[in-house]
């Protein structure tokens, strides 16, 4: 199934999609967009354009596991794009994906401004990537 990750960002939101097969997962974009109300719109766009079948939400659980701030703006957008798509929409923890895309950019060559341009997409790589190993763990199980 197509999956599109979103890492909901203030000023930026990275995008990441799989394979039909989901074994690969790559960056799909990055919205500039920081009025909150039109980032829905924006990402209901890019999940018909890639043909997306599921849409995976970024969801910063803070370090304790509670739920802070940023954590119900992510609940608040997923609700909005479930009003927007007819798939599946699902929030999936976060931690350290951020950290993870930047420290991963800082082993390349990619720097400064451009790298500010795509950490939020190698960001949502990461989400999705992490949310493809448990389905394929779960699937080894007979879970899913």
């Amino acid at each position: 199934m197509k999956i599109l990750a979103v890492d909901l960002g203030d000023a930026r939101t990275g995008l990441a999609i799989c394979d039909p097969g989901e074994m690969l997962a790559y960056p799909a974009g990055v919205i500039h967009q920081k009025d909150r109300n039109k980032i829905p719109g924006e990402v209901a766009a890019a999940a018909r354009e890639q043909k997306a079948e599921m849409v995976l939400v970024g969801y910063p659980k803070n370090r304790n596991n509670t739920l802070g701030e940023r954590a119900q703006l992510s609940e608040r957008f997923a609700e909005k794009l479930r009003e927007l798509l007819n798939v599946p929409v699902q929030l999936w923890d976060e931690r350290g994906t951020t950290l993870a895309a930047q420290v991963a950019l800082n082993a390349g060559t990619t720097k400064g401004k451009k790298k500010r341009q795509v950490v939020d997409a190698v960001a949502a790589t990461i989400l999705l990537e992490s949310y493809l190993a448990f389905r394929r763990a779960n699937k080894m199980q007979g879970e899913i």
